[in-house]
Order: structure tokens, then sequence, then C-alpha cells
């Protein structure tokens, strides 16, 4: 985008003081099925905010309410201050990005990316220049003159970006656009999207149900269940500091211990959380320091991943726990060695997160 398009764009996020998105007891039911149950959720300017949940939490629901392809059944939506929760989708200052890329077959890339731009009645000569710098950004300056089905999976998405960013919204959603794509391009494609978003200072919504995707590329993150928000925070607060024991155990991998299991190791039957990483493997005889948790426990699977091994143990108290350790100097022979053996297990106590075992 030419400084110019790009100061444009960054100052309208600017201007904006309170939140770009305000989503206020928000309902939606179809029949007797209910999608989206009261959400309440804040989502400030030039934000990357991601929606994070497993099939069926709600979060497309939620995008597409804000879209206004779908209409609530209560609630509000406020865009930029404005109430537009009664408003259709081409009065609404956003653009959507599919996983489908939903681009025009017959039309060039260039001409895809302008489409908007011509429906708005923009000039010829500014759809043109327009069109060139988000190009450029995309890095796809040339190929205005291909066909969708000369280009590439990435490619092709790219450009379903470039059109959605040319038309310059207050907010961008963005419905799994990487879900199509192979391992290795969707994780570059992670890095580009975040650089882009940076770039042109706009706010992204954008939802997902890949963990990896959330934590690398959000500002913050809302985790959703069975229509319902029940954490938001920064990828690091979430991962780190889990809510509930579905965040804990939906963000990565992670143990919970409650009842019994968990007051054999910490004198209480409240449930808690600790991540495989957090934990080490010992002997059995050695000692334990002052701030550590500890549990006893016998080796019943060993998984070797190359770079880490991970180790599920049942322990003697009750309950299992997960572990992995990075193989600095440990074959497989000798990761898989371990199976079946008596092992400690340490953490450092204070790592411990206390959860709620159901909705917040």
């Amino acid at each position: 985008m030419s400084t110019a398009s790009t100061e444009v764009v960054a100052a309208r996020a600017g201007e904006r003081a309170g939140p770009a998105v305000r989503l206020q007891g928000l309902v939606k039911r179809f029949g007797h099925v209910t999608a989206v149950d009261g959400v309440d959720l804040e989502i400030l300017p030039g934000e990357f905010f991601s929606l994070l949940g497993p099939s069926g939490s709600g979060k497309t629901t939620c995008l597409r309410l804000i879209a206004g392809f779908e209409v609530p059944t209560e609630g509000h939506i406020f865009l930029d201050g404005a109430d537009v929760t009664g408003q259709p989708p081409y009065d609404r200052d956003v653009n959507t990005v599919f996983q489908d890329y939903a681009l025009f077959p017959h039309m060039t890339v260039g001409e895809n990316v302008e489409y908007g731009l011509r429906v708005k009645k923009v000039a010829r000569d500014e759809r043109r220049s327009r069109a060139a710098d988000i190009l450029r950004l995309v890095r796809l300056d040339g190929y205005r003159d291909r066909k969708p089905n000369e280009l590439s999976g990435g490619q092709r998405q790219r450009v379903a970006l470039a059109r959605a960013l040319v038309n310059q919204p207050k907010v961008l959603l963005l419905d799994e656009p990487l879900g199509a794509l192979d391992l290795k391009l969707r994780q570059e494609m992670q890095i580009e999207l975040k650089a882009i978003q940076k770039d042109v200072g706009l706010t992204f919504l954008y939802v997902t149900h890949d963990q990896e995707e959330a934590l690398t590329m959000s500002d913050r993150m809302a985790v959703m269940n069975a229509g319902r928000i029940e954490h938001v925070g920064t990828p690091a607060e979430v991962y780190e500091q889990p809510a509930t024991s579905f965040v804990a155990g939906f963000v990565g991998v992670s143990n919970v211990l409650s009842g019994p299991a968990a007051a054999a190791i910490t004198g209480s039957d409240h449930a808690f959380t600790i991540r495989p990483e957090k934990i080490r493997l010992a002997r059995v005889e050695d000692e334990v320091g002052q701030e550590d948790c500890t549990a006893t426990g016998h080796v019943r699977e060993v998984v070797y991943l190359g770079a880490l091994t991970r180790y599920i143990v049942d322990l003697d108290g009750g309950g299992q726990l997960v572990v992995t350790q990075q193989n600095l100097a440990t074959s497989s022979m000798e990761a898989l060695q371990v199976k079946g053996r008596a092992v400690r297990l340490l953490w450092d106590a204070r790592l411990n997160r206390s959860v709620e075992e159901g909705r917040p």
C-alpha cells in the first residue's frame, strides 16, 4: 500500500477512542439450538483479535452476526460506537475474507481486487491505483492480469485479502482463511498476515479452531465453548493462566487434576492445571525441593516426537499427568526405555493454576 493509503487507514483507526467492535448480550438461536449464548465482548481499534474454539462453539456465528449475515435473537452489535444490529451487510463498514477465497474465476486478479471499488463507483484511475498499492502490499504486484486458476492456494488467499483491504473497512473479518492451506504455507501466511495487519493498522477479527494460529497472531483472543466466552486475554495470559479446565485443555496441551488426585499433591481437592513442559522426570529416590510439587507414578506410554518426547504417567495417588521433555541429548531408544518405570515428577508449585471445572 502506498504511504498515503497506509496513512489514511491508520488515521481512521486512530480516530476511534472507543471499541471498534462491541457485542452486548448477544444471543443467536436456531430453533431449539442456542449457537451464541449471551456474549459480551469489546475489540479495540487496530487490534488483531481472535475468536478461538472447537467446531460448534459459536465463533463463526458471532462473526456472521457482526458481518450482518445473521440477525441476532437478542442483544446488540456496535461498530465504532454505532448500533448496527438492524443494518444489512452492505451498510456495515466491514469486509469478510472466507476460507474458500470466494474469488470470481472469470475475472483477473486486478479485476477481483477492484470489484468492490467498482460497486462503489470509484473512478477507474483511482481503482487501478488503489488495487496496485494493495497488490504490492500482499506481494502480488506482478500478478494483476492472471486468473485465479493460475495461482497457488496461498496466492489466491492473498488476492482475497487484497480485495477486502482495498475498500479500507473499519473492521476486517476473517473466517478461518488459512484452513485450506498445507501446514508449511499456513505457518508462513500466519506471519505474513500479522505483518500486513500491523502495516495497515486495521482491526482484524480472526476466527479459527487452530490454537497455534491464535497464539501466533493475536494481540488478544477469546476462547469460546458452547456459545459462550470462557476466557479473554493475551495469548500468554490464556496459555499460562487459563480461567477454566476447558481453556486449559483446549489451548495447547495441559494437565488438569481435581478431587482426590489433586488433594494427594496439593492438599486441596480444588482443580488445578499444570502444563506438561513445566514438569520434569526424576528418579523416585530424588530429593524434593521446598518449592516443588511432587508425585510418583509409572510411565504408561512414551511418544517419541523427534524434538520432544511425551510421557504419560499414571500417578500412584490417582489420575495421570502428561510430561513433555526436549530431546537435547536423548535418542529415541533411550526415551522408549523409560516405559514401565517408576518415576518421580517434580515441578515448581508456583506454576500450578487454579481453574474452574465448568463454565466461569
